[in-house]
């Protein structure tokens, strides 16, 4: 006991963060994943038990549509937010360093912003009465206003704008230390900036660039309020049905296990994306 004080207060030893990990997830996911295995019970919320049927109902259709529905979608709004991400980050580390400080502070504005903003703020820009309807009729390329919320559309737009600055971010400090003299010379060799960007530059930023799609596919994947805001029932991702069957169905014991398999396809993502990045160096 005297030995593990000691360590404790010496945070620099490895008893410090070996209990913070155990006490802040070992012990929660440890309670989430044995109340994965307990049946529900109508009157007692749930009952001690071991029982598979609450991952056997992930074969289900409906279910798995709740499932391929979430993965789409955030499979989508990864690839669309990298593929934004990396032409605007290269552009960012050719300005000069100021103008880059400007840039940084406002993506980490935009990060400071809670989903509760954002799709609040999307909702209303896209809306009928206070959006940009209103802005194309006005220059002519409409004719009435319309809502473009709720929508898939919408939907996507939304995951967008909130995984970007993280693609950004993560796409930043490897195109900052790329050296400006690889696609000058590439230019020099008779290729179009366009063609030294896409031929030279991407293939040197592979693992990178693919880190950043599993950076953003994670995070939106546990989007709760944007697909309840920007999209309709049949676009709920898995977070929003966690919700509704721990809350409003009482079925914790399900809830618990479709918690457990966001959270394995998150760390799973993660450990890829740690191999990669050791394969790198």
């Amino acid at each position: 006991m005297t030995t593990l004080t000691a360590r404790l207060k010496d945070h620099r030893g490895p008893a410090y963060p070996l209990v913070m990990l155990v006490v802040f997830f070992v012990v929660p996911f440890v309670i989430m994943l044995s109340v994965s295995f307990f049946s529900r019970d109508e009157g007692a919320f749930f009952q001690p038990a071991f029982e598979l049927s609450n991952y056997a109902r992930f074969i289900s259709p409906f279910f798995g549509k709740v499932l391929l529905t979430s993965l789409t979608f955030s499979a989508a709004a990864a690839i669309i937010s990298v593929s934004v991400a990396v032409p605007f980050t290269y552009f960012v580390t050719r300005m000069r360093a100021r103008w880059q400080s400007v840039m940084l502070v406002f993506l980490l504005s935009v990060l400071s912003l809670s989903e509760v903003i954002i799709g609040f703020a999307w909702s209303t820009l896209l809306s009928k009465t206070a959006g940009i309807g209103n802005l194309l009729v006005a220059i002519g390329l409409m004719e009435i206003s319309q809502s473009f919320t709720p929508s898939l559309g919408a939907l996507l737009l939304g995951l967008t704008y909130l995984g970007f600055p993280y693609a950004v971010l993560v796409l930043y400090p490897a195109l900052s230390r790329l050296d400006p003299e690889i696609p000058e010379a590439a230019r020099m060799l008779g290729a179009s900036p366009i063609r030294s960007f896409v031929n030279v530059v991407m293939p040197m930023m592979r693992n990178t660039i693919t880190g950043a799609l599993i950076l953003v596919f994670v995070f939106t994947l546990g989007a709760y309020l944007l697909p309840q805001v920007l999209g309709r029932p049949q676009h709920w991702t898995l977070s929003v049905h966690i919700t509704d069957q721990a809350i409003f169905q009482s079925n914790l014991p399900f809830a618990a296990a479709m918690a457990i398999f966001l959270m394995l396809v998150s760390l799973a993502l993660v450990g890829i994306s740690t191999l990669l990045g050791r394969a790198r160096t």
